[in-house]
């Protein structure tokens, strides 16, 4: 297996001239759940803008590096972004209503995310779609495919979502609250989809969340982010060990303890140490 991180961050941002994130450093293993998780203004959003490369259309500035598998994004072209944008690295966002296309089909989503990348005939395609829904527990039928979405619920497109960002079996996903507008159940739901496709497929992913209680339930391990910097990280069955206020702030605030929290999780997120197998299935 190859000991080096898939993805190493040390990262400065800035909007205008007004730092927002400073000397940050992120580290995320190939195969590991890594829960990042912060109050509001933390710089959260700053981050994923960031590594998707996307922070310069919204004004900001970067310095530093983001290696993605050796590679150091920041120093790559906007088109050469674009070719690595959903094939390398990809992203779950948190407002699926929002995310889709509310003027095109399902199907027409997949078709287009495909256009984006490959160039294989449509029946390739089509065989990845149906592995994908079935995957994600959604209908497999053309009838399904032919809907908008505002024919289908939240929960299902925030499933969707989670199929694109899969359609070209990325080396890294990143979901940004991908829960905070589903009710619980489907919340729950989503997190234990998520936990099954990390330990079925390898899947390497960076959770962003404040909602440390589901980021107890899906990581490895988790980084809490504070005024632009990573205040702590630390493995999610070691959090007694945690010194920073930022951390305990975060902890004070659970309904429960912690290693009551965790005990309730299902054992199903794969060891990190296993040999990915995503880019097989």
């Amino acid at each position: 297996m190859n000991s080096e991180p898939l993805l190493h961050v040390k990262l400065n941002a800035d909007y205008a001239g007004k730092p927002v994130l400073r000397d940050l450093h992120l580290e995320l293993a190939r195969g590991e759940v890594l829960g990042l998780v912060g109050g509001s203004g933390a710089g959260k959003s700053t981050l994923v803008l960031s590594l998707l490369g996307l922070l310069p259309w919204r004004g900001g500035s970067l310095s530093g590096e983001v290696m993605l598998e050796g590679e150091n994004l920041l120093m790559l072209s906007e088109r050469k972004l674009r070719a690595l944008r959903g094939r390398r690295i990809a992203l779950i966002p948190q407002s699926p209503m929002s995310a889709l296309n509310p003027a095109i089909s399902l199907q027409k989503h997949f078709d287009e995310a495909w256009r984006a990348h490959e160039k294989h005939a449509p029946a390739v395609l089509a065989a990845r779609v149906q592995q994908l829904l079935a995957e994600m527990q959604l209908p497999t039928d053309a009838e399904f495919l032919r809907r908008r979405p505002a024919q289908i619920s939240v929960g299902q497109a925030q499933r969707v979502l989670i199929a694109l960002a899969l359609l070209h079996r990325p080396a890294l996903i990143i979901a940004d609250e991908p829960t905070s507008a589903l009710d619980p159940v489907t919340q729950t739901q989503i997190v234990d989809l998520l936990r099954r496709l990390n330990r079925t497929h390898g899947m390497t992913l960076l959770y962003v969340s404040h909602d440390l209680v589901s980021v107890l339930q899906l990581s490895d391990r988790i980084a809490v982010l504070h005024a632009g910097t990573i205040a702590e990280s630390l493995p999610v069955d070691r959090l007694a060990e945690a010194r920073q206020e930022a951390t305990l702030s975060l902890l004070r605030a659970l309904p429960a303890p912690p290693e009551i929290l965790l005990s309730f999780r299902k054992p199903s997120v794969r060891g990190v140490h296993e040999e990915p197998q995503f880019q097989n299935c």
